[in-house]
């Protein structure tokens, strides 16, 4: 193939490829030699350098972390609307645990295990029951509970109590122990004024004060909102923040068998179990306990106050 210029045509019509042709490095004498400065190669581009957030990014700019510290700080709340209960106006929140502030007083923590586990194999659940009491409801779980040999805990509410006096007598008669769940089970508690808190966190241990037996130990705040002022007035006044660490929402009304199903999945040495006695119908969580307790019971577990 004869070599042409770009555009010349072969024998069989097609174009001539150009011969590449290579350059060979000319040996320079000793005598003359000298340094060649190759021309550099240019670098590839750097990658933009990521940008750094502001240490105190703008509102708008919040992370969802960041809006949660904030939040915890300065004892702002944001709720969820939801349906049924007519004390219940929010998705219970995972059990909360206040973190210890730095430089300052330690705030009080929420309770979400039993603080006496069991022993040599022994375990030990805790159940609880809010919203109440109820005049339908409250009986018929005193009669479960006590055919089983299993105690729990009743986190009332003030104006409950103020409907049905006797039915607090009933619970302490049948040797069950009473927690604060305040007076009217307003959910943005944690972001009211403090005296108006206080009088609801007290309302429950003030107004049974005269009844047997009722010794209010514990406080349960309503939806499990809670900020650090709602932790500190509760312990300052003997009353331990009370969670939960199993919740089957026996409040929506999810039916017995997803009630039993979630508690057993969940079960653990220690755990506090969140039910209600009150704020709906409780046919469901009644079935579910005829269930629960006799295979509680056969799993080892004791029935304790958290």
């Amino acid at each position: 193939m004869r070599v042409g210029t770009p555009g010349d045509e072969t024998a069989d019509g097609g174009p001539d490829r150009p011969v590449a042709t290579r350059s060979v490095p000319r040996r320079i004498p000793a005598s003359r030699a000298t340094v060649e400065v190759l021309p550099r190669r240019p670098a590839p581009p750097r990658p933009p350098r990521p940008r750094r957030e502001p240490a105190f990014p703008s509102h708008p700019a919040l992370t969802r972390t960041s809006a949660v510290v904030t939040a915890l700080l300065f004892g702002m709340i944001t709720f969820v609307s939801a349906p049924d209960s007519p004390f219940r106006t929010a998705t219970p929140p995972p059990p909360p645990v206040a973190p210890a502030a730095t430089g300052m007083a330690a705030v009080p923590q929420v309770v979400t295990e039993v603080r006496r586990l069991g022993t040599a194999g022994a375990r030990t659940i805790a159940l609880t029951f809010d919203d109440g009491p109820d005049p339908t409801w409250t009986p018929k779980i005193l009669d479960v509970l006590a055919r089983n040999g299993a105690v729990a805990t009743f986190c009332m509410v003030g104006t409950q109590v103020e409907r049905h006096p006797e039915l607090v007598a009933q619970v302490t008669g049948a040797g069950m122990r009473l927690c604060s769940h305040s007076r009217t089970h307003d959910e943005s508690l944690a972001t009211r004024p403090e005296p108006a808190m206080v009088a609801e966190i007290t309302d429950i241990r003030d107004r049974t004060a005269g009844v047997p037996g009722a010794d209010v130990r514990y406080f349960r705040a309503p939806g499990g909102f809670w900020s650090p002022a709602m932790l500190g007035d509760a312990a300052s006044r003997d009353l331990q923040p009370l969670g939960w660490s199993i919740d089957p929402r026996d409040w929506n009304r999810p039916g017995a068998d997803a009630v039993v199903t979630t508690v057993q999945k969940n079960a653990h040495d220690g755990a506090i179990v969140l039910l209600h006695d009150g704020g709906g119908n409780r046919a469901q969580t009644v079935a579910a306990l005829e269930r629960l307790l006799p295979w509680l019971t056969s799993q080892g577990y004791t029935y304790v106050f958290p």
